[in-house]
């Protein structure tokens, strides 16, 4: 067999061995605010958003934990956090660690000294390099109702995970944790 066809039997070979692999990439869409929309690297394939966590899984983790909550004190943390899975996580951590109680948590959690301290400085660290996201997020720190932004405006702050898309406005998420904290960071009056 000549060179050019065992290398074309080769690379034939090589493809029907790819075409088996299937991938799966997972990425923090924090990274968007700083991609041009049309050449994000993201783009392609088919996204999957994944949803916060329910109180029942909530309830299920803390068991997991070795904790012994009720279903008031799941509500409690989750009217601060939600069931973002990483702020949840955090939070059962330190507590089953004995590090601070749930109240402590509670208290200090919308302050640079709490357990999501570095959390909310990187938050507010990408809004300062960002004013015209700053500008817009403080449109919606200080609103109740949904406020309606730049189409793009909109997509990076739901991205970063500070707001919740509704309808063509956004809503503050996490109200609890990000209202207070960038209020007195990013100096607005209350």
């Amino acid at each position: 067999m000549d060179s050019g066809l065992q290398d074309l039997c080769q690379a034939v070979r090589v493809d029907t061995t790819w075409a088996k692999l299937k991938l799966a990439i997972a990425h923090s869409t924090e990274s968007y605010i700083v991609l041009e929309s049309n050449v994000s690297p993201f783009n392609v394939g088919l996204a999957v958003e994944l949803p916060e966590f329910t109180a029942a899984q909530v309830l299920e983790l803390v068991e997991k934990h070795g904790l012994d909550w009720s279903a008031a004190d799941v509500d409690d943390l989750m009217a601060m956090v939600g069931g973002h899975p990483y702020l949840v996580r955090l939070a059962l951590y330190h507590i089953a660690q004995q590090d601070l109680t749930l109240e402590q948590l509670l208290q200090e959690a919308p302050t640079d000294a709490g357990i999501y301290g570095e959390h909310l400085r990187r938050h507010l660290w990408n809004l300062q390099q960002h004013p015209e996201l700053a500008q817009a997020f403080e449109q919606v720190i200080v609103s109740e109702d949904p406020v309606e932004l730049k189409s793009m405006l909109a997509f990076k702050l739901n991205g970063m995970g500070l707001v919740n898309l509704q309808g063509n406005g956004v809503l503050l998420r996490h109200e609890r944790l990000y209202r207070p904290y960038f209020r007195s960071r990013l100096r607005m009056a209350v």
